[in-house]
């Protein structure tokens, strides 16, 4: 890619609407610092000096759209609680539609909350339901969608496997998706891993990868072999298989793979990478760029919020200086 490609491409990174649809969350942290040691128990005291809310999860991916300059539609769950309330309260501050955001009194709003002392992640505390959300829900969902397709330029499936994603949501949405011609992008989790069928993008880390494939993913070789598996298994157009600090690997069929190194400089936290890389990748690919310049692009986003602790969306113009920077 040089300079004149990449400009072309920052100019297209504008008002592209995202529909994202799956798990959203909340993330609290507890940010303070340890100087002793509980005298009830051998654990450190964080005395803490701030605490604030984030956005996790499919609503990170939102917020990670929004950030690069396109217009995020969430779609997802969240329980009738205080949670709840602060997450909209988020949502309307940053200005991201919470249409799609229903209330759901049976179940809390995912939250986690991370204690942080100094730099140091002490410990994370989870508040979640892992089940499938009622018909009722669903259609509610799916009819908005409906709805909205139209509008829509590209659609992210973002499971962490706390019940939005069911099996219903995923072949419809997809089904749906396919007869517009969008594009849609798959970050998947364990239990519906297999149910991907037929997208754009497929994009599982290694460790799920190995997981599903009953193997260890070490050598180049078994790169390349989980990647023609993954292509085999689920028929998506394209496959980007994460690996972590090895990078990312590209696949598509009857097209030599490609593999592309880790960008991060120094990794302070991965967390919310994988949202960076889902969010940043698509899109790209919205605005114009090639699968390949995509996954360069997301690759370089992806590091870039590794070397941030806790869960952070990349920046739009940190992202193109960087790039600009590394091409000239």
């Amino acid at each position: 890619m040089n300079l004149e490609r990449l400009n072309e491409l920052q100019s297209n990174f504008k008002n592209k609407r995202v529909a994202i649809i799956g798990d959203l969350m909340l993330d609290g942290y507890l940010w303070g610092d340890v100087s002793r040691v509980s005298p009830e128990a051998p654990v450190p005291v964080v005395e803490i000096d701030n605490e604030f809310f984030r956005f996790g999860g499919a609503a990170n991916v939102a917020l990670n759209i929004q950030k690069l300059g396109g217009i995020p539609l969430p779609f997802g769950i969240i329980g009738d609680d205080n949670d709840g309330k602060i997450f909209l309260d988020l949502m309307n501050d940053i200005g991201i539609s919470t249409e799609g955001i229903f209330a759901d009194n049976t179940r809390p709003t995912t939250n986690k909350t991370r204690v942080i002392a100094g730099t140091q992640h002490v410990v994370r505390i989870d508040k979640e339901s892992k089940e499938y959300i009622n018909e009722e829900l669903e259609n509610s969902i799916l009819n908005l969608f409906k709805e909205r397709i139209s509008e829509i330029d590209a659609i992210i499936l973002q499971d962490y496997n706390k019940g939005v994603l069911t099996n219903n949501i995923i072949s419809s949405v997809i089904e749906i998706g396919k007869e517009h011609n969008k594009i849609i992008s798959v970050d998947p989790k364990f239990i519906n891993f297999l149910k991907f069928q037929n997208t754009t993008v497929f994009k599982p880390n290694k460790k799920e990868t190995e997981a599903i494939l009953g193997m260890r993913i070490i050598t180049d070789e078994d790169i390349s072999l989980a990647g023609e598996k993954l292509l085999e298994l689920l028929n998506p157009k394209y496959v980007l298989l994460t690996l972590g600090s090895l990078g990312i690997a590209l696949f598509e069929k009857n097209n030599k793979e490609i593999r592309i190194p880790t960008k991060a400089k120094k990794v302070a936290d991965v967390s919310g990478a994988g949202d960076t890389v889902i969010s940043t990748l698509t899109y790209a690919l919205t605005a114009g760029a090639t699968i390949k310049e995509a996954a360069f692009i997301a690759n370089y986003a992806g590091g870039l919020v590794c070397e941030e602790v806790g869960i952070v969306p990349i920046e739009f113009e940190k992202l193109f200086n960087v790039l600009k920077g590394i091409i000239q």
